[in-house]
């Protein structure tokens, strides 16, 4: 019977496991009144991602993901463009607490039966990025995509990780405007 349940336990815990680490939960907000159909070119916000702290080969991969992204859409790099893009980053560190260690015997210098102790089970890191598109005639913000999902510093193709992320992004534009 343990046998049984640690087999359950085990495939529950595989498939939290390969789930999370997976998933890209991608958001976007726009302007509403904006007909996207009139931008064709864009440029990068150099004085805006110079302030992003992440590190310079991650702002490459980044700008050369959405570059193609945008390239496949149609659209165009260009010294006077219709948009700017910026791009911002955060993270987060989650702490998972395992409370499941129990021990029936004495410890310590007062001993009591059945007693509990928490440890740190594993640590994860969460991160954002989102990608920022402005109007270069109205100098606005028109359109935002977030990205969140798991980081990992031990991911052997970093390029495809970052150019999946921003294609997730990025899919969501230009917005699908639905009239009633």
């Amino acid at each position: 019977m343990k046998k049984f349940y640690f087999n359950i336990l085990l495939s529950f815990s595989l498939i939290l496991i390969f789930n999370s680490c997976g998933t890209i939960k991608v958001a976007a907000d726009y302007d509403s009144e904006v007909d996207f159909t009139n931008y064709k070119t864009y440029a990068f916000y150099k004085t805006g991602i110079d302030k992003v702290e992440i590190s310079d080969i991650d702002k490459k991969r980044i700008l050369k993901s959405i570059k193609k992204s945008l390239t496949n859409k149609g659209m165009s790099i260009n010294e006077k463009p219709d948009l700017l893009i910026n791009i911002s980053t955060k993270s987060s560190e989650n702490i998972y607490i395992d409370n499941s260690f129990y021990s029936p015997y004495y410890t310590g210098w007062y001993p009591y039966y059945g007693r509990s102790h928490s440890r740190v089970a594993y640590t994860t890191s969460e991160g954002a990025l989102y990608i920022d598109l402005i109007d270069t005639k109205s100098k606005q913000l028109i359109w935002q995509g977030k990205g969140m999902g798991v980081l990992s510093s031990n991911k052997t193709n970093r390029d495809e990780l970052i150019e999946n992320f921003v294609n997730k992004i990025l899919d969501v534009y230009p917005p699908t405007i639905v009239e009633n």
